[in-house]
């Protein structure tokens, strides 16, 4: 781990003040970017480091969606998910415009108006924990699956298991037991 000062970040306030548990670490903002990288130089598998990807529908809709880093997403489940035959990722300077953050470091939470749907890969919900940029390079944020979609008021669905239904699940209070 790279040992910095301790930076306060909008997501660290966020989590903060809906009184959610979760641990920050650091690594050396020299690292090459990706969430497989992050993996490596904080000890974690590649599953446990959170890709926030921003898609977006012809409706024109936005989506945050969260894989990890050594997954794709499969394109007809998120279509099916999304309700939408026609999706992309979106351009950076859209991400921009949409998150407030440039593509690297983009917390799942905090930044997104009401009613912006946000999905977790089903895969992920099953790790004892993820990571999650904080906002900026080289800080992450470490939290449970449940307090991840706590906070970011995800659906969860099979988004890339392409032998797998896609098996959304709307009603979580007795998915994680």
């Amino acid at each position: 781990m790279f040992s910095g000062m301790t930076i306060v970040l909008p997501a660290h306030q966020f989590l903060d003040s809906l009184g959610i548990q979760y641990k920050r670490l650091s690594f050396s903002p020299s690292t090459e970017k990706g969430a497989a990288n992050v993996a490596q130089a904080l000890g974690f598998s590649e599953r446990q480091m959170v890709k926030t990807l921003i898609f977006e529908t012809d409706t024109p809709e936005h989506a945050l969606i969260m894989v990890g880093a050594d997954q794709n997403v499969v394109s007809g489940h998120l279509k099916k998910v999304l309700g939408s035959r026609n999706i992309k990722m979106a351009a950076p300077e859209v991400v921009l415009n949409v998150t407030g953050y440039v593509i690297g470091s983009i917390p799942p939470f905090h930044w997104q108006p009401e009613g912006f749907r946000t999905v977790l890969d089903e895969s992920l919900a099953k790790q004892e924990v993820l990571g999650v940029g904080a906002g900026q390079w080289g800080e992450e944020i470490m939290i449970t699956p449940h307090d991840l979609v706590k906070a970011t008021n995800a659906i969860i669905a099979n988004l890339t298991d392409k032998e797998s239904s896609v098996n959304m699940v709307k009603d979580l209070r007795n998915y994680f037991c």
